[in-house]
Order: C-alpha cells, then sequence, then structure tokens
C-alpha cells in the first residue's frame, strides 16, 4: 500500500483508517464470547456523541478493544494521544428520564479564538469516527504490543495480544464527530468550559 510509506500520509475519511481495527475488534468479540479474553473496563452503557473542529496530536495509537457494560460487551476502536490540543471541543448526551423524556447534557470548550483544549494520555473508546486525518511517519499493522510512537495501551483496556495497531509521530484531524462509549485521560484542560442541561434532544451533531 503507497499509504505504508514514511513521511506524511493522508486520509480524506478516517473511517477508512478504521476498517483493519473492525475486523480487529470483531476478533476480539469471538475470543470474549469464547471465554479466551476478560473485559473488565465498565463504562455506563449510554453512547455520547463529540464534535471538534480540529485536534492535533502528537503520539498516535489506534487498536481494537473491549468495554464492558451492563448491556453486555462493546467492541470498539480506541485512538490515544500521549498529548492533543483540540479546538472548539463540544460533547453531548441524551438520557432518558422516566415521566420527562429525553435530557440533553451538552459540553462545550476550547471555542474559536480563546485557548485549546490540552489533554495528555487521552484515549477515546469510539465505535464511528469520521474526520479528514494527516498523519506523520505512520506505520500501519504494528503489533499493539510493540507500538512506540504513542501511550501504548491503556492499562484498563482488553485487547488480544499481537493483535493489529498503527501508530504515527503525530496526527491532525479535522471536522471530526465521534459515537464514543469512554474517554480518559491524565489530565484533560478545558479552557472556556460552558455545560448547559435542557429538555429534549439537542446533540452536537
Amino acid at each position: 500500500m503507497e499509504s505504508l510509506a514514511r513521511g506524511g500520509t493522508r486520509w480524506k475519511r478516517f473511517a477508512v483508517v478504521m476498517v483493519p481495527s473492525v475486523a480487529a475488534t470483531a476478533a476480539i468479540g469471538v475470543a470474549l464470547s469464547q471465554g479466551a479474553l476478560a473485559a473488565s473496563f465498565s463504562v455506563s452503557g449510554q453512547q455520547f456523541k463529540v464534535t471538534a473542529d480540529r485536534l492535533d496530536g502528537q503520539g498516535f495509537v489506534q487498536y481494537g478493544a473491549i468495554d464492558s457494560t451492563k448491556a453486555g460487551k462493546k467492541p470498539v476502536a480506541v485512538v490515544g494521544f500521549s498529548t492533543a490540543q483540540i479546538r472548539s471541543l463540544c460533547q453531548s448526551v441524551v438520557v432518558p428520564v422516566p415521566a420527562f423524556g429525553d435530557v440533553t447534557m451538552k459540553l462545550s470548550a476550547g471555542g474559536a479564538g480563546g485557548p485549546k483544549v490540552e489533554a495528555k494520555k487521552l484515549y477515546i473508546d469510539a465505535d464511528d469516527i469520521s474526520a479528514d486525518a494527516t498523519f506523520k511517519n505512520v506505520d500501519i499493522g504494528v503489533s499493539v504490543d510493540d507500538t512506540t510512537k504513542g501511550p501504548g495501551p491503556s492499562k484498563g483496556d482488553k485487547y488480544l495480544p499481537g493483535s493489529f495497531a498503527q501508530q504515527a509521530e503525530t496526527a491532525t484531524f479535522k471536522d471530526v464527530k465521534q459515537r464514543a462509549w469512554a474517554t480518559t485521560a491524565g489530565t484533560f484542560k478545558l479552557s472556556g468550559l460552558k455545560m448547559a442541561v435542557k429538555k429534549g434532544k439537542n446533540e452536537c451533531y
């Protein structure tokens, strides 16, 4: 593949990059069902949506893993960054409230013209991501256990040893949209943080 060449590599849609990991997460799901792998990361079981105008990440890694919820085990693609700067971050979740209806909780930070959102050891567990993406010095198909350019797999994640991963020295994503199950970070600085709660569905996208 031409995209394996060292140097800057660009995919118009980040979803193209995620295709191999979909297969990897499917394999992990089979291993879980056969009892070969246990899922230990417990999440709420509610997905949330995130958008950003731009994310500049240093030390990128991506691999397949499993999140565990009360409703069952969820295969995800984990995207990790050693450090990241995010412009115009929006995060929303719709919570169904009995006898009241849907309530949307929306958070925004790092708006245009102000300080960016900053994160260290940032991991995003998602099952749907799209963006315009540019990678520098990318390696595709490296073993998840042997990644060196990013933060490595998160300690709490369950993944198949030796399974597919990719890494890059830097990654830039523009016009990001993602549906996620969990986000973790060593530090997460939210400049210009605003939060709103509204009745009905008022998601980021």
